[in-house]
């Protein structure tokens, strides 16, 4: 693809330097449909980022846009902070009858503002409130948001640091395979926890991530998370599942930790919860741990009605069966496929290969290699990302409406963007 250079001078005059997908992706983006995104100069990209999960369902997805249309036609509410509206009734009523109930979950509904990090926030702050301390326990390599309280949860040493000040409260333990088999899973944080004298002050909660998404595709085992919910109940911790880039159906069930069979204390939905990529975030808890009193933690933007509006449809349209779980784990299983035979092609250059569902990622012993691979990508056609400590690791997050045939094109694409820089 030729791609001539756009004129990129307002962003870089006016935009802060902050911004940093649009510096991997140097073209200015016009419209987008389904897999598809198009730049003002009429080149097609297959998206394989999907909003950083934000898009389960695709670009402008034609049943969530028309619902939302209509939504917006009659003159629904769009701003009504946490006001009864019929669109929020709507989505809670679906929510209730098409996930919660299904899976015997009874958890209240919180929204407590437009973003993950706002969900984040509102959990760490209702388990300290519910159990009276302060600590927290979260994992290496986690990334949990990039406000004070998620920041103090996040393994990136970058995004830490951007914080400015000590970033306390928080205790980091070896995620899943950290130790790489060493040792027994948390042998060292049960007795750090049993041992009066090891300096640790008692957690309220344990935070994690079953797919560390920003970390490296780093994936915690069914039997390494129960075992994980097994220690928090021994020792009065309540249990906080981020379900924030992995829910919504990306590794298959509706939420993430339902091959693993446990049930949360706590869990945080962002991302896309909303269905068409508007903001909209929920902290979901257990009835008997709705301690707050009203408007003890609010804010302007916690009840975004045009997101109930197509949450609802996603909802309707996409899990009243089995369906579009089923075709997730199928596509995911076309992707593992043909990045194993990447790495096999490749075998002194791919470190690893890993993922669950429609989240997956192929790690190279050159650190480098990950960016440059999605930059060729991207000169193909292709947009994808990287992630991992050392940005090591190409991820890709493609929708999952996204068809085999389109999947099957872009990870074509994947395999010579990879065999192009080699």
């Amino acid at each position: 693809m030729t791609i001539t250079q756009p004129d990129l001078s307002v962003f870089e005059t006016v935009e802060s330097e902050v911004r940093s997908y649009c510096r991997g992706w140097p073209t200015i983006f016009d419209r987008a449909q389904g897999s598809h995104m198009y730049d003002e100069d009429g080149h097609t990209y297959l998206d394989f980022f999907a909003g950083a999960g934000t898009l389960n369902y695709g670009h402008n997805n034609p049943v969530l846009k028309r619902a939302l249309i209509d939504y917006i036609e009659r003159d629904g509410v769009t701003h009504g902070l946490d006001m009864s509206t019929t669109a929020k009734r709507a989505f809670l009523e679906t929510f209730q009858e098409t996930i919660l109930k299904p899976r015997g979950m009874n958890h209240k509904v919180m929204f407590p503002g437009p973003t993950g990090t706002n969900a984040v926030e509102a959990a760490l702050k209702l388990a300290r409130k519910v159990k009276g301390r302060e600590a927290i326990v979260s994992f290496t390599n986690a990334f949990h948001g990039m406000s004070l309280g998620s920041l103090a949860v996040t393994g990136n040493a970058f995004k830490r640091a951007g914080a400015g000040i000590p970033l306390v409260h928080g205790t980091p333990m070896p995620f899943d395979s950290y130790l790489d088999g060493a040792v027994p899973d948390f042998i060292w944080f049960e007795r750090l926890l049993e041992d009066s004298g090891s300096g640790l002050n008692k957690p309220a909660a344990v935070i994690v991530e079953t797919v560390q998404g920003e970390g490296g595709i780093n994936v915690a085992t069914a039997e390494w998370l129960r075992a994980l919910s097994e220690l928090c109940e021994r020792h009065d911790m309540l249990l906080i599942v981020d379900d924030i880039q992995m829910g919504c159906g990306r590794t298959g069930g509706f939420f993430s930790f339902e091959e693993a069979g446990i049930k949360p204390d706590i869990i945080t939905l962002s991302k896309s919860i909303g269905g068409y990529g508007l903001p909209l975030a929920l902290t979901l808890f257990k009835p008997e741990l709705d301690v707050w009193e009203p408007g003890e933690h609010n804010g302007t933007f916690r009840g975004n009605n045009p997101a109930f509006v197509t949450a609802t449809a996603a909802l309707e349209t996409y899990w009243n069966d089995a369906q579009m779980e089923k075709q997730t784990l199928d596509r995911g299983e076309q992707v593992e496929l043909a990045l194993r035979a990447i790495a096999e092609e490749h075998r002194d250059e791919v470190a690893d290969v890993r993922g669950r569902g429609l989240v997956w990622g192929m790690e190279f012993q050159d650190k480098d290699r990950a960016g440059a691979v999605a930059k060729r990508a991207f000169e193909l056609g292709l947009l994808i990302e990287t992630s991992g400590p050392e940005s090591e690791v190409v991820k890709l997050l493609p929708s999952l409406t996204i068809t085999a045939e389109e999947l099957d094109e872009g990870l074509r694409i994947l395999a010579r963007a990879v065999r192009e820089t080699a």
